[in-house]
């Protein structure tokens, strides 16, 4: 462990979260002859919150075909499930559990060449210095390296809004009586992932999930992406007129027996350029207003989980309403009682449940995210939140820019916390390009420096 007074090795790369994109990045890091010191709370490195699941039926939403760490070597994931004798073939339709892909990604930076050191600590303060940056630690002691970058990932704390509502796995989601009544709030992924831990726990009384449109996640089916050049996107355009183009061209697919599906992934390569592109109202109101149905239809469910998850609508097992929450009261009984307004019909209605899980998706603003670091930066002025305060702001080469609008040459930041400046960096094929360029970039002025020091 580093004590207060220790240097980190000459050219040392400290990586703040240690969940797929910290662990992504180090062996990207690693790979390309840099150290790597990884702050990380949890025992297991590369898992963070989607990849620590033991829970056999929270399943990877992207095919295993595309899901290896390193985009040179998209082989890498399915081979390593050969090697376990987890499966031989077909890696086009298999959607494996999210608890082996941690397996795998820990796996990969065990093996990693190169030199790593792990410290099992919260950071609190990343300061830049002359000769680098300081890192202070929850433990009291102090950290230094050449640069930093900043995977922290989504928050992981329930919404202080919502103190009512616990988050699934967590210590406040105790043992329940099965056939009690609960809700969701929320009818995306996480809500899928919460009905099936639920499901599997035996849970026999309603579960009623609940959010402002009620749209839930589409399914995958035979994937037949369509070739699109740079130059067929309207890019830079308003919001209205791309829609209206998006709209056109998937009617065109589908009059040649196409599917709206071929539309969506051909469009992928072209995504972040598509949000770079766009004007600030663009953005703002596409998040306001577009982004839940992009999120359902970019954003899908493994075939077999749809399945599992559309029949227990079907038969009355899963509700799902699109309605807001207006009240929430005790009932007395240890339980809530929820009153909501429904969206359509403006009807209001009351529901007593046992307990209320937060599955309500990311946090609306960073300042008010549970994370020490990051509102420690904002505080002292070292990051911003990006413009519509979903992460933080970053320039294009994911440097973090600060409260006066100049990019750090010293601390960076990758994944989900990136969100605003890229927008479609949750998944694992986005994170891994995104960790591979910043880990040659970094490597590359970390030598420079090295040869003029």
């Amino acid at each position: 462990m580093t004590t207060g007074q220790d240097r980190a090795p000459a050219r040392t790369l400290a990586i703040v979260g240690g969940g797929a994109s910290g662990a992504i990045l180090a062996i990207q890091a690693m790979r390309a002859g840099c150290e790597v010191v990884l702050i990380e709370k949890r025992a297991e490195p590369g898992r963070g919150i989607a990849y620590s699941t033991s829970e056999p039926d929270h399943r990877l939403n992207v095919r295993a075909s595309n899901m290896s760490i390193f985009a040179g070597e998209p082989s890498h994931f399915a081979d390593w499930l050969k090697r376990k004798s987890i499966r031989q073939e077909d890696f086009d339709h298999f959607y494996a559990p999210r608890g082996l892909y941690g397996d795998y990604v820990g796996e990969t930076l065990r093996a990693a060449p190169g030199r790593l050191r792990i410290v099992h600590e919260t950071a609190l303060s990343v300061v830049p210095k002359p000769l680098g940056v300081e890192i202070r630690l929850t433990d009291g002691n102090t950290l230094r390296a050449d640069a930093a970058v900043l995977a922290t990932g989504h928050e992981e704390a329930a919404s202080s809004s919502r103190p009512y509502a616990v988050k699934l796995g967590s210590k406040e989601d105790t043992p329940l009586d099965p056939a009690l009544p609960v809700m969701i709030l929320g009818t995306g992924l996480s809500m899928a992932d919460a009905w099936l831990s639920l499901a599997r726990r035996g849970q026999k009384g309603p579960v009623i999930a609940l959010s402002r449109r009620g749209l839930m996640p589409m399914g995958h089916q035979g994937h037949a992406p369509i070739k699109l050049d740079r130059a067929d996107i309207p890019l830079g355009t308003d919001l209205t007129y791309f829609v209206h183009w998006f709209r056109g061209l998937i009617r065109d697919v589908e009059r040649r027996g196409g599917d709206w599906r071929d539309v969506v992934d051909g469009l992928r390569p072209f995504n972040q350029e598509i949000w770079r592109n766009w004007p600030a109202s663009a953005k703002r109101r596409f998040f306001e207003h577009t982004k839940p149905w992009w999120d359902v239809h970019r954003h899908r469910m493994a075939p077999e989980i749809r399945e599992r998850i559309f029949a227990a609508v079907d038969d009355g097992a899963l509700r799902v309403v699109a309605a807001r929450v207006r009240e929430v009261e005790p009932d007395g009984e240890g339980g809530w009682r929820v009153r909501f307004q429904h969206r359509h019909s403006g009807r209001s209605e009351t529901a007593n449940v046992a307990r209320v899980y937060d599955c309500g998706g990311i946090v609306s603003d960073l300042s008010q995210g549970t994370n020490p670091l990051i509102r420690s930066m904002i505080a002292s002025g070292t990051g911003r939140p990006d413009l519509l305060r979903i992460g933080l702001d970053v320039s294009e080469a994911c440097a973090v820019i600060d409260k006066d609008g100049q990019a750090s040459d010293r601390i960076f930041a990758v994944g989900p916390l990136t969100r605003g400046a890229f927008l479609e960096i949750d998944a694992i094929p986005d994170i891994r390009v995104q960790c591979e360029a910043l880990a040659k970039r970094l490597v590359g002025a970390l030598a420079q420096g090295n040869r003029s020091a």
